[in-house]
Order: structure tokens, then sequence, then C-alpha cells
């Protein structure tokens, strides 16, 4: 039985610890917060869970296995460095650190001391996710184009990170995911409307050796929630609306093709193809339960989380470089796209 700490029960918690508390082989140790009011409601509900206002407490007790930070971002590098060096498993929240050069640092400390690092990318780990990764690598859509997100809803407003942080990093790990490698170039624009905050609204563009492109509208200031992601193939169309109850997943058999016989020059060049539309069943388990029980697995089977610290680290210089490039109004920031080794698969 892997016994884990939480420390901070505010926005994302409560989730964390309900769900680690029934996963298969994983137990709630302790919940550490600076809120008494938290606390209470933790011991309420799970009368069975130590809890404390000393994080140190529960990091160097010896008979915690591992630690998962839910905290805000700036504390995550203290953090986590700190159970990494007291010899825990650690489980991050996004996005992994404020910097890559932190991220980095965790990243050496975990491999030098043979610990599992994983940072909670949770949609990486939802059936509609997982399902478009195995149409795409099937070869089912063909040779990708596209890939257009919009996250948009009111609030809640960050005081500690941009719109980018908060929304974008969803749409950075899953192209990580589903592609395997970073883009060449990152541009991006935006703006805070309120002055001393930090940004709250933002179109990102990512570029690609392939000639593919993503873009993502990340926004904090619309009238209703939207989370939508359009990926355009040669062979065929993939929707995926994490709002949608039931159909979450269309996959369209729809395109064009290009002609230049020459016996059809009277003719268009451009052929459009409109075959059947068709929604695949996926996974409806809850993503943290499954991510939880990957975590379990990679702590004692000795593997390589799916989202482990080199794909939090590089969401993080994604970050970085759409927030350089929003800093200079738009201009074209390069990168690194070589390929990436993936981590293991969900069992």
């Amino acid at each position: 039985m892997v016994k884990i700490g939480v420390i901070g029960y505010g926005y994302w918690g409560p989730n964390l610890v309900r769900n680690f508390a029934e996963t298969q082989g994983l137990a709630v140790a302790c919940v550490a917060d600076l809120d008494l009011n938290k606390l209470e409601l933790v011991q309420k509900r799970y009368p069975g869970i130590k809890t404390t206002t000393n994080f140190e407490e529960m990091i160097n007790d010896p008979n915690i296995d591992a630690i998962a930070i839910a905290t805000p971002v700036s504390t995550h590098f203290e953090l986590g460095m700190a159970a990494l060096k007291a010899n825990k498993h650690l489980w991050l929240e996004k996005p992994m650190t404020e910097t890559s050069a932190q991220a980095r640092q965790l990243v050496e400390e975990a491999e030098k001391r043979n610990l599992v690092l994983i940072v909670d990318h949770t949609f990486i780990y939802t059936g509609a996710v997982r399902k478009i990764a195995e149409l795409m690598h099937k070869g089912d859509l063909g040779e990708i184009y596209y890939y257009d997100s919009i996250r948009v809803n009111l609030g809640l407003f960050q005081r500690d990170v941009s719109v980018i942080s908060d929304l974008a990093v969803h749409d950075f790990a899953i192209l990580d995911y589903l592609l395997g490698k970073q883009p060449e170039a990152v541009s991006a624009v935006g703006t805070n409307h309120f002055p001393g905050t930090p940004e709250n609204l933002s179109y990102i563009s990512l570029f690609y050796e392939s000639g593919m492109i993503a873009h993502c509208n990340v926004n904090w200031l619309a009238p209703v929630k939207v989370r939508q992601i359009l990926i355009g193939g040669s062979k065929k169309m993939i929707t995926y609306d994490d709002l949608e109850p039931s159909e979450k997943i269309k996959v369209y058999d729809k395109g064009i093709s290009f002609t230049d016989d020459p016996q059809k020059i009277y003719q268009m060049r451009v052929g459009y193809r409109a075959g059947d539309m068709w929604a695949p069943q996926i996974d409806g388990s809850e993503a943290l339960r499954v991510e939880g029980q990957h975590f379990v697995d990679c702590i004692v089977n000795n593997k390589v989380p799916l989202t482990d610290g080199k794909l939090g680290m590089r969401v993080v210089q994604l970050i970085e470089a759409a927030t350089r490039s929003m800093s200079e109004h738009g201009r074209s920031v390069k990168l690194n796209a070589a390929p990436m080794w993936r981590g293991s698969e969900v069992a």
C-alpha cells in the first residue's frame, strides 16, 4: 500500500483526496493546509486521515511514501524539492513550476534518487484524449494539418498566473502527448484589462516542422464556458467538446483533394469529400482516478509516468515562450522541435 500525503486543500486538493482515497493500492495518510477551517472539513469527511498545518511534519514522516502538492505554483519548487530530498515520490499540480530551470532541477533530483515524479496534466488521462491519440497513432486522420482550441469562461481570475498558465497549459500538454514533439516556434498576443493583474486573454499560435499549426484561444472574460478542440487531418477530422455529456468526440470523414490532371483543366482543381460522422465509445472513468492508479503502478513497478517531469518541463518551456512572445507583441520565439521519448502508457 502506497501512503500519500497531500499539501493543499483549496480548489483542487479535495478532488485529489477524494480520488486517492478510492484508488486501489493508495491510502491518504495526511493532509496539510494552513487554513484550519479546511482541515476541519477533511476531518469531517475523512475521520481516518491525519491533518496538520506543518507541511514539514508530513514530508519528514517516514511512514509516508509519496507527497502530492496542490498549492500555488510559486510554492511548487520549494515544496517539491523538499519532498524529493526526503525520498518521497512526487505528484505535482500543473504548471509544474514557475520556470523551466526549476523544473529541470526537480527532474534531475527525482532521477538521481530513482523516485517517481508525475505532473497532473489531467486531460491526458481522459478517455477522450486517449481515444484521439489512438486514432492519430493508427493513422486514421492521415497527416495532421491543424489543431484549433478554444477554452473560455468567466473567471476564475488568478493572482499568481496568467490565463496561459491556467488554461493554455492544457493544450500544451495535450499537443505534447498527441504529437510527441515540440513546435519550432511560438507566437502569442494577449492583454490584461485590469492593471496590475496577469493577462486574462490570449491568442497563441504554435508552428511545427511538418507544417502543422496549432492555435489556442484562452479567455477569462467570456460570458459562456467553452471547451472545444478541432483537429484536421488529410483523411479525417475530429471535434472534441469536453462539456458534451455523451458524444464528446466526433470523427468526420470529410476533407479535400487537389488534382493537376490536364484532362480536368476546365474543372475545379479542388475536390470535396463528405462522408460519415461517427462518435467512438470512450472510457468514462474519471481522469484523476485513472491517473492515481497510474501513479501507483509507476511507483510499484518502477515505471516512468505518462506525464513525467520531462513533459511537465516542456510545458513550462512553452508557457515561458508564449509569455515572452506576448510581452513582445507577438514576436515569434524559436524552440527546439526535436522528437521526445514518451513515458509509460496507462495500464
